[in-house]
């Protein structure tokens, strides 16, 4: 019983450590380094380097850094785009580390999935955010950002004293993330494109889509899916869709017609 526990509470804390990191990495790294040096909590040999007072002091100069630069708007975006370099590898090598002293294929292995895991919560959180960031107001960014920043304190607290309850929400999370990362990616890109439009980076044929022109033969099956999944998300309007949809089959209509 007793190992059974100590499995459960070492892969709570690795995959903990490694989800935390995606998010808000010098969070983390705050919690689990005053944890263990003020007893708190028990870190496993590879991580005890967390307790130094100079690691403490670096990861709080950071947090304090980014607890500003977080909620900027648009600054950001620009500040994940650079941890997405930082966070990953930090989640591997602290789960890598929270797995103790074990067989170097453990420790890799463990390494693997703690990068995929701070890979996936990197990209839930930065997408969302971008999302967030294309409303005028800075409220939903502030709200959002210490959302972020309390959600990683949960986070750590219940892995640590409830680590089936934080693997089963862990679990949820993954679920929610597969389903919404697709969906997330197809908005920024309808952003972007009409970012793009503004500016006159994107090639418009008269303002009546959001479809760019492409050479060779269209897929109007294909395209129409993918118009009806961008009105179902909230991407384009009602509106939007019926023109886009004629917009379209004017288009593979005119194609058809030159091929023959």
């Amino acid at each position: 019983m007793e190992n059974y526990e100590a499995l459960l509470a070492t892969l709570a804390l690795t995959m903990g450590a490694s989800w935390a990191s995606g998010i808000n990495l010098y969070a983390a790294l705050l919690v689990l380094g005053i944890g263990g040096s003020t007893g708190n909590i028990a870190l496993p040999p590879d991580l005890l380097v967390l307790q130094n007072p100079m690691v403490i002091g670096a990861a709080g100069l950071m947090y304090f850094v980014e607890f500003f630069v977080d909620k900027t708007p648009g600054v950001d975006t620009g500040w994940d785009s650079i941890h997405t370099f930082i966070r990953i590898p930090a989640g591997a090598m602290l789960a890598a580390g929270a797995v103790g002293d074990v067989a170097p294929a453990m420790e890799i292995a463990a390494g693997i999935l703690g990068g995929s895991l701070s890979a996936t919560s990197h990209a839930t959180k930065s997408g969302t955010r971008m999302l967030i960031n294309t409303s005028p107001e800075p409220f939903s960014n502030w709200g959002a950002s210490i959302a972020e920043d309390l959600l990683v304190l949960g986070g750590l607290w219940t892995a640590l004293n409830q680590p089936l309850v934080f693997l089963g929400l862990l679990l949820l999370f993954i679920v929610i993330a597969a389903w919404l990362l697709p969906k997330l990616w197809r908005l920024i890109k309808t952003v972007f494109r009409k970012i793009g439009r503004i500016f006159g980076l994107v090639a418009d044929d008269g303002g009546d889509g959001v479809l760019d022109k492409t050479s060779g033969s269209i897929n109007k099956l294909d395209e129409l899916e993918r118009l009806q999944q961008l009105r179902q998300s909230g991407a384009l309007t009602q509106a939007e869709f019926i023109a886009e949809k004629k917009h379209l089959l004017r288009h593979a209509d005119s194609g058809d017609a030159a091929i023959k």
